[in-house]
C-alpha cells in the first residue's frame, strides 16, 4: 500500500510539473506572436448595415449570383468557380460576418449572418440574385431565401444540408492559454493547413502554393479575428431546423438545386437527395470523387449546375421534386 501510494503521489508530481511546463510554454509562445497582421491591399468593401462588409465580384453582364461561404472559409475560396461563371454572370462573393476580412460584429447568429446577405443585396442594388450557399452557408441563403423570398431568384445548396451539427450542441471551449496557443500553431504551420486543406478538399484539388497559404491564413490573424474566432467557435454553425427547410418547398417562385460531392466525408451517402427532397429541389447532382470543398475541387460542373439554376430562376420556373 505505501509503494502504491508513493507511486501515486510521483505520478501526480510529474502530471503536475509537465502541466506547469505546458502552461509556462503556451504563455511564453503566445506574448511572442501576440500582434495582428495587416490585411491584403486592394480589397474591397461596402456598408451592409452595422458590418463593413468586404465582397469580390467578378464579371461584368448577365444576372447576379452571390456566392456564401461556409465555415472557416472566406470569399477568395469560390475563385476557381467565379471566374467560370463570370462569362455570363455578375458574380460576387462576400466574408460572412466572423471569417474573412468583414468587420467583427457579433453576435454570429444565423439571423445576423442572414441580414448581412440581404443587406448586400439590398446595397448593389442586384435584382433577384441567385444564392449559392457552401456547407455552412447553405442554411444563410436559405433563411434568406424563406425571409425575402421575393428577393431571391434561386438557392443553391453546395456541400451543405442547412442542419445543425449531428450530436447537437457546441463544439468544446478550450481553455486559455492553451486554445491560443493551438490556434497559432496551426496558423503558422504551412504543413499543417496543407493538411488539413488537402483531407478536406481532396485528391483532385490543386496543391496548395505559398499564397494559397496565406489565402487560408490570413484571414485569421487580422485584427479583432482571434477572439471573434472563439465567439463564432461558441455560437456554432449557421444552421435551421428540418421544419424551417421544409418551408423552403413551398416557395414555387424559388427554385432550389443541390451539389453535394460524392465523396463528401462530412455526409451520409442519402444526405443529398434527403436534402433535395426536403427543400423541393430536383434530383441532386453528385460529383464524382469529389469531397468538401468542390467549389475548388470541380469548379465546371459546379459552374454548370449554377448556370442552370440560373436560367431556371431566368425563366421564372420554380423547382419540383423529381
Amino acid at each position: 500500500m505505501k509503494r502504491l501510494r508513493r507511486w501515486a503521489r510521483q505520478w501526480a508530481i510529474a502530471v503536475a510539473l509537465d502541466l506547469a511546463a505546458v502552461s509556462v510554454f503556451s504563455l511564453v509562445y503566445n506574448l511572442a506572436t501576440q500582434g495582428a497582421v495587416p490585411a491584403p491591399p486592394g480589397l474591397t468593401f461596402v456598408q451592409t448595415g452595422d458590418l463593413r462588409t468586404r465582397y469580390v465580384e467578378w464579371g461584368t453582364h448577365g444576372s447576379p449570383i452571390v456566392l456564401v461561404h461556409g465555415f472557416v472559409e472566406s470569399a477568395d475560396t469560390w475563385s476557381p468557380t467565379a471566374r467560370m461563371l463570370a462569362a455570363d454572370h455578375r458574380v460576387y462573393a462576400i466574408d460572412l460576418d466572423g471569417f474573412g476580412y468583414t468587420q467583427r460584429v457579433a453576435p454570429y447568429s444565423t439571423s445576423h449572418l442572414t441580414t448581412q446577405v440581404l443587406d448586400f443585396v439590398a446595397v448593389m442594388h442586384l435584382t433577384r440574385p441567385v444564392l449559392v450557399g457552401h456547407s455552412s452557408g447553405a442554411a444563410v441563403v436559405a433563411a434568406a431565401a424563406l425571409q425575402a423570398p421575393g428577393e431571391v431568384g434561386g438557392v443553391m445548396f453546395l456541400d451543405g444540408d442547412g442542419l445543425p451539427l449531428s450530436g447537437a450542441g457546441h463544439p468544446p471551449s478550450f481553455i486559455n492559454p492553451y486554445r491560443t496557443t493551438l490556434l497559432r500553431l496551426v496558423l503558422r504551420s504551412d504543413t499543417a493547413i496543407r493538411l488539413i486543406y488537402g483531407i478536406t478538399c481532396g485528391p483532385q484539388c490543386p496543391a496548395l502554393d505559398a499564397a494559397g497559404v496565406q489565402q487560408w491564413r490570413l484571414p485569421f490573424q487580422v485584427a479583432t479575428a482571434e477572439p471573434a474566432t472563439w465567439q463564432v467557435v461558441g455560437t456554432g454553425i449557421p444552421a435551421l431546423s428540418t421544419t424551417q427547410l421544409g418551408r423552403l418547398a413551398t416557395l414555387a417562385s424559388v427554385p432550389k438545386a443541390v451539389v453535394f460531392g460524392a465523396d463528401d466525408p462530412e455526409y451520409s451517402p442519402g444526405a443529398a437527395a434527403n436534402t433535395a427532397a426536403l427543400i423541393g429541389a430536383p434530383t441532386p447532382t453528385l460529383i464524382p470523387s469529389a469531397r468538401h470543398l468542390t467549389q475548388v475541387s470541380s469548379p465546371a460542373t459546379v459552374s454548370a449546375a449554377i448556370d442552370a439554376l440560373a436560367e431556371r430562376a431566368g425563366a421564372g420556373v420554380g423547382a419540383s421534386v423529381s
